[in-house]
């Protein structure tokens, strides 16, 4: 199986739970009846419209059958959506250090064709160096034993060939120069991060701006966040704003549209990408 191939069933799934919840909506069902046609409860249902559990054939054969959908192409589509929905991403094999709400993350970012990003803390994952990655995730698992630590690493490794893959997104970051200037690891864990963010920055698929101290306070006042837009035309784009413990997942149009513009404002309002370079250069020389 394909990166491609595993990521788009997390697409799917989410296809398949909003088709879901709009069938269900437009016959005035409830969430408690639906899950009760399928023995199950209020909460499975929520969680099957968030495409964020796999789909037995049964329950998807019985919720079509309870909203109406007699049509057998309509059925046997919807039923194909499900099989292909249930394949195994590649990350699942680093479930011991992936938390659940992470790995809908990674289904989306795999299968997005455009990413976008605005971070303050550190470099955004997708462009850490290996030695970068081990600091930080040593920083933020101090207890963690160093073989769980290799496995956090090798995830994040593993998610960054996504951006020189045959279907790599295009890729916006806005690093706050906090962000560059925070140390992480030694003084040529920086450099050699810093030479790595001038050389992606290059990659005709990516975009790296600086947001410098020098412009004061910016549009970015929330904090980090993502945002990813997909291929496809049924699937809205999705704000990502991660937590200690958890993840939010926005996707109603005016939420993502606020930071879209916000997106648009820091692209506006930071160093251009050359601009940005120069920057980076400069910093490489003071570490």
């Amino acid at each position: 199986m394909t990166a491609s191939e595993s990521s788009g069933s997390v697409v799917r799934r989410i296809l398949l739970g909003s088709q879901l919840r709009r069938l269900r909506e437009s016959r005035g069902i409830t969430r408690e009846a639906a899950g009760y046609s399928i023995r199950a409860s209020e909460s499975k249902i929520s969680r099957m419209e968030l495409g964020r559990v796999s789909f037995k054939a049964r329950d998807i054969e019985d919720l079509l059958t309870l909203y109406g959908v007699t049509d057998e192409a309509e059925r046997a589509a919807l039923l194909g959506l499900a099989r292909e929905a249930n394949l195994t991403g590649w990350w699942h094999s680093y479930g011991d250090v992936l938390p659940g709400w992470f790995q809908t993350y990674v289904g989306l970012e795999g299968a997005a064709s455009h990413i976008a990003c605005y971070e303050l803390q550190f470099i955004h994952g997708l462009l850490q160096t290996e030695g970068y990655a081990h600091a930080v995730v040593t920083r933020g698992q101090p207890q963690a034993p160093a073989a769980e630590v290799d496995r956090r690493v090798a995830l994040r490794l593993e998610r960054q060939k996504l951006l020189v893959s045959e279907r790599a997104p295009a890729f916006h970051a806005v690093l706050d120069e906090a962000a560059l200037r925070r140390p992480y690891g030694g003084r040529e864990v920086m450099r050699a991060q810093l030479r790595h963010l001038i050389a992606v920055s290059e990659q005709p698929n990516v975009t790296l701006q600086v947001m410098p101290f020098s412009f004061g306070g910016h549009a970015a006042e929330s904090g980090a966040f993502t945002l990813l837009r997909f291929p496809e035309s049924d699937l809205p784009d999705v704000v990502y704003l991660e937590q200690l413990t958890s993840a939010l997942y926005l996707d109603k149009r005016d939420e993502v549209a606020q930071y879209e513009r916000v997106l648009g404002r820091l692209g506006e309002d930071g160093l251009s990408p050359h601009e940005s370079r120069e920057l980076l250069g400069d910093l490489l020389h003071e570490v």
